[in-house]
């Protein structure tokens, strides 16, 4: 993050015990959650902790976005790289052991370790800030959660008891490990809720102006996504509505200016913060981009199929660029850039197909949503606007940006012959997780 903080897990992972009490010293490189969570200060360091765990390459550091457009590529990119962890996503082909697999868990229970021993200790949070901490962790915490949900379990389906294994839901701060951490995975709708709640509660609790962090727009932003994922409609317009109506936000008129940044835009409602000082760095940026500008080989090139989606003069299309023998894209040109996450125009697509699914007009008509995209990607208005149309509209706005596969599990399509609901395009448990916890049931074909 632009704080350069690093984050405190040994503090809170393991216990710090000795058979005999004259050696139990605390270890030079961690201190005892004790005196970590005893103080304001020392809370809050925590937190930002929780932000950079979040911005790991396992979770939103890149990972996680990448494997959502590799597993729904479908002819559209293809990963011509040599690690072979990607390669087994890219072919639907992946095993126990996968590495993505297994850093995605791992960062992402990391990441909600330390969001739970945030609002373990929110009664030592200043009175005045207190609303604040334990809003953004937890809305930190269901974004870890919605990806573990859409990655590791089958497609939630509106309508339908949803009671397919989900993941393990932590929480209490795990502190040691004995019997009570062998937690089984819980059903996804159990977790779909989980997540609600925790965003609907950071909705109420977060400031509308937050800096770089978490504010009440952002936790909106999210719960719009998670509400359209779910196939509840009505919630996504209007959450995405409230985004809209705020006016804290507003489209950039150059759709190239949204990449490759310094700082967050005006359309960024919330972006992971890289800077060269960092020890973070964006892994989109290290796969999509080539080695002039700070990638490795171009591990992956965007294909014909892709390219025709786009009509002649749309910016979106002229932002792909060839370099090192293959088409490119250049959201993710630069290293040690700012990482967009949720924009603004995706709560347009948003409100635009929810209204067009429940036949109303809240906040804008249809036409007015599809058209705010559209033509700042120098295209023509058009009237008339169709459903087909903003799916359209949403696949070239939001491309290889980690929507691809939630979006054709959530509209019931399809990927290199994959139906949508297939074992092949859901993670498996990893292996290593399975040994520690026999309490994880594998998912099918693993």
């Amino acid at each position: 993050m632009k704080s350069n903080i690093f984050w405190l897990l040994a503090a809170f992972l393991l216990p710090l015990t000795a058979c005999d009490k004259k050696l139990d010293l605390q270890p030079a490189q961690s201190i005892s959650e004790d005196l970590a969570l005893s103080t304001d200060a020392n809370v809050k360091s925590v937190l930002l902790g929780a932000y950079d765990a979040l911005a790991l390459d396992g979770l939103f550091g890149g990972n996680t976005l990448r494997d959502a457009e590799l597993l729904g590529a479908d002819g559209e990119i293809r990963w011509v790289g040599t690690f072979n962890g990607p390669r087994e996503v890219f072919n639907k082909a992946m095993i126990a052991g996968n590495g993505e697999a297994e850093n995605m868990w791992l960062d992402a229970y990391k990441t909600i370790n330390l969001c739970n021993n945030v609002l373990s200790a929110l009664d030592v949070v200043n009175a005045d800030d207190r609303a604040q901490v334990e809003g953004e962790a937890r809305f930190i915490r269901a974004m870890a959660y919605f990806q573990l949900l859409r990655f590791y379990g089958k497609p939630y389906e509106a309508g339908a008891s949803n009671t397919q294994d989900g993941v393990p839901v932590v929480l209490r701060p795990t502190r040691g490990i004995d019997e009570s951490s062998q937690e089984p995975r819980g059903p996804v709708e159990a977790g779909y809720a989980q997540v609600v709640d925790d965003l609907t509660q950071a909705k109420g609790l977060l400031p509308e102006e937050n800096d770089f962090r978490a504010n009440k727009y952002a936790a909106a932003a999210l719960l719009a996504r998670v509400y359209l994922q779910m196939g509840n409609y009505a919630e996504a317009r209007d959450n995405a509505n409230d985004v809209i109506s705020s006016d804290a936000y507003s489209l950039v008129t150059d759709y190239a200016s949204l990449w490759n940044n310094d700082d967050n835009t005006s359309e960024d409602i919330f972006a992971i913060q890289i800077s060269p000082q960092d020890f973070l760095e964006s892994t989109l940026v290290v796969f999509y981009s080539i080695p002039a500008n700070g990638g490795r080989d171009g591990d992956i090139e965007i294909e014909a199929k892709h390219l025709a989606l786009y009509e002649a003069g749309d910016a979106r299309l002229d932002l792909h660029y060839s370099g090192n023998g293959a088409m490119r894209t250049g959201k993710w040109r630069d290293q040690y850039k700012n990482q967009p996450i949720i924009r603004l125009a995706e709560m347009h697509l948003i409100r635009a197909e929810c209204n067009a699914r429940l036949g109303t007009a809240t906040g804008a008509p249809v036409d007015d949503d599809y058209n705010a995209t559209h033509t700042r990607a120098g295209l023509t208005a058009k009237t008339g606007v169709t459903l087909a149309d903003i799916l359209l509209e949403r696949r070239v706005e939001l491309a290889h940006e980690g929507h691809k596969i939630h979006d054709i599990k959530r509209l019931k399509g399809s990927a290199d012959g994959f139906n949508y609901d297939a074992n092949e395009l859901v993670y498996p448990i990893p292996a290593r997780e399975r040994e520690a916890n026999k309490n994880l049931t594998q998912n099918p074909g693993y």
